[in-house]
């Protein structure tokens, strides 16, 4: 397992953009049967209400390419079962949308999902093996194969190659993220004060700028002066919406 470990890392670590390294692994995983490749990454799992973020980043190779507009920007992310999944499991795991399949999808299937079971659907992409990252401070990633056409002998195969998927996909992520740049880990090039970060980070515990200021022992108007100022360079129109820019932009990391 070492050797292939280290085969894993030197074959992805000769890549030098991340681009050239997500090649690198939809090839390595052809051989196992998969036949596509989706790639996100998200700063943080979840919002302060608890709602999934969505994904900074997202790659495919051999899926169609508005499934990113679907996902990042209309929000099938945050309804799809197997990032629903994901998010909460620890273990690679198989996953298959025909309603006769056993599938560990079952639970997080309702009508609100049947908009991103109908988009697999129609492009005959509706089963696969994903593998969940979790990282420090809350980050996720997932890599998912797809497997298309005849699904017959899709969970034996499935079975058959997820360990060596697994170990591809951990290897692969991290010489991936290590060519992450500033907006795809979710940093940007916002950088809050000391106090504007300390100040939202208790709003984000839903303490009012009355309480806030007793804490750090400052003014009420100075509470909201660092509050607004944060929610200026963060583009946000609200405490709420700054609160959770921050948050998606690991700015409140301690």
């Amino acid at each position: 397992m070492l050797d292939q470990i280290e085969n894993f890392r030197q074959a992805f670590a000769a890549h030098k953009t991340l681009d050239g390294c997500i090649d690198a692994i939809f090839q390595a995983m052809k051989p196992l049967g998969f036949e596509a490749l989706i790639y996100d990454y998200s700063p943080s799992t979840f919002d302060m209400h608890g709602e999934m973020m969505g994904p900074s980043l997202m790659k495919l190779r051999n899926v169609s390419d508005d499934m990113a507009e679907y996902w990042a920007k209309k929000g099938y992310y945050r309804i799809d079962p197997v990032q629903r999944l994901a998010c909460r499991a620890s273990m690679p795991f198989y996953w298959n949308y025909d309603e006769k399949s056993e599938s560990l999808l079952r639970p997080f299937m309702t009508e609100d999902t049947a908009p991103v079971a109908h988009y697999l659907h129609e492009r005959d992409i509706s089963a696969g093996v994903t593998v969940p990252i979790h990282m420090p401070h809350g980050a996720y990633a997932t890599v998912t194969g797809i497997f298309s056409g005849p699904r017959a002998d899709f969970r034996q195969r499935a079975l058959r190659y997820v360990a060596e998927f697994n170990l591809m996909a951990q290897v692969f992520h991290d010489a991936a993220f290590a060519l992450f740049d500033e907006q795809a880990r979710g940093m940007g090039k916002v950088h809050l004060t000391e106090r504007e970060r300390e100040c939202l980070r208790y709003a984000a515990e839903g303490l009012s700028a009355k309480e806030i200021s007793r804490i750090i022992d400052r003014s009420v108007p100075t509470v909201v002066m660092h509050l607004n100022a944060a929610a200026r360079k963060l583009g946000a129109k609200n405490r709420t919406q700054a609160v959770v820019r921050a948050t998606r932009a690991r700015l409140l990391d301690a």
